[in-house]
């Protein structure tokens, strides 16, 4: 199929962009790799009156330290976080899981924001994002109030919001993002003595995960874990954090056996659903399981070791 007809605009800056946002911000659609946009358009589950491509808008594909943390802006790719020097030098969660986004002909278009404003519960970077507690950056045009569809009396008077990944990330395909805002960077914090991981079960190469899940970890002077983040990927309606797990952790000496707990906790957490990739028992095997050797490789990871 053919997308339905649609207005394509190109702004060549940032305050173009908004303008629109502002001016037509519900039937406008934001293309920056568009390798879901694209199909869903063709398939007409999605059809926006206006196609925003804000690719010409330069200053937007940094990979660099802001402030204590890691910014990966809006027009950085899946394949510049696999590339990037200092993704590997500051985040092993992140560093591990970037090379298991789809394929490389995805991972050279697709981007990280980008999969994060989709939300689909089997994309991997909402999970990454949710095990290190990262922050998002909205952006729209000042002085213009903005509603959020859905959720009754909520509104924003224009400018920069700064949204923790928990809130941002609302239900499968929904985001707490205004129709007027642009997600402009994903906020990573840095550590000092921390290690994550991420392992993703899949039928063949490029698929979505039957099952993922991405650990990360953080330890203090005693050797005791002093934070720690799981979150899984396509065992529940949307990406899920699993907070009973980290707080079992958190204060703790590491172990097997602690480790092995957390993954009981997780394994019971999940809903995931039978289909042609396994059964929801298997599914909460592989959980448990997975959850369970992610932390080893983060603490590995952590203490000094290699992954």
């Amino acid at each position: 199929m053919y997308p339905s007809k649609f207005d394509y605009l190109a702004p060549e800056t940032l305050e173009e962009a908004l303008a629109v946002l502002a001016e037509r911000g519900d039937e406008v659609k934001i293309l920056a790799g568009g390798q879901s946009l694209i199909p869903m358009m063709k398939l007409r589950f999605a059809e926006p009156a206006t196609l925003l491509d804000i690719n010409r808008i330069p200053g937007l594909d940094a990979i660099d330290i802001q402030n204590g943390h890691v910014r990966v802006q809006a027009l950085a790719r899946h394949a510049d976080v696999v590339r990037s020097a200092v993704i590997k030098e500051e985040n092993d969660l992140m560093a591990g899981a970037a090379p298991w986004i789809a394929d490389p002909i995805v991972r050279n278009l697709g981007t990280v924001c980008g999969s994060l404003a989709h939300h689909d519960p089997e994309g991997d970077w909402a999970s990454v994002m949710l095990a290190l507690d990262a922050e998002v950056v909205a952006v729209s045009k000042e002085g213009v109030t903005h509603f959020h569809p859905g959720a009754d009396g909520t509104q924003h008077t224009g400018g920069t919001r700064v949204i923790s990944i928990q809130d941002f990330l609302v239900d499968m395909f929904t985001t707490s993002l205004y129709p007027t805002e642009l997600l402009t960077e994903v906020r990573v914090p840095r550590y000092e003595r921390g290690g994550g991981n991420y392992q993703k079960l899949e039928r063949k190469v490029g698929d979505y995960a039957t099952v993922g899940v991405a650990t990360h970890i953080e330890l203090g002077d005693d050797d005791r874990i002093t934070k720690a983040g799981i979150a899984l990927t396509s065992v529940y309606a949307h990406n899920l954090k699993v907070t009973d797990a980290e707080t079992a952790l958190v204060g703790q000496a590491p172990s097997d056996e602690l480790f092995a707990e957390a993954g009981r906790i997780a394994s019971a957490a999940c809903d995931p659903a039978s289909d042609t990739r396994g059964s929801a028992e298997y599914k909460r095997h592989i959980v448990g399981l997975f959850t369970e050797r992610s932390l080893a490789e983060s603490l590995k990871i952590a203490q000094g070791g290699q992954s």
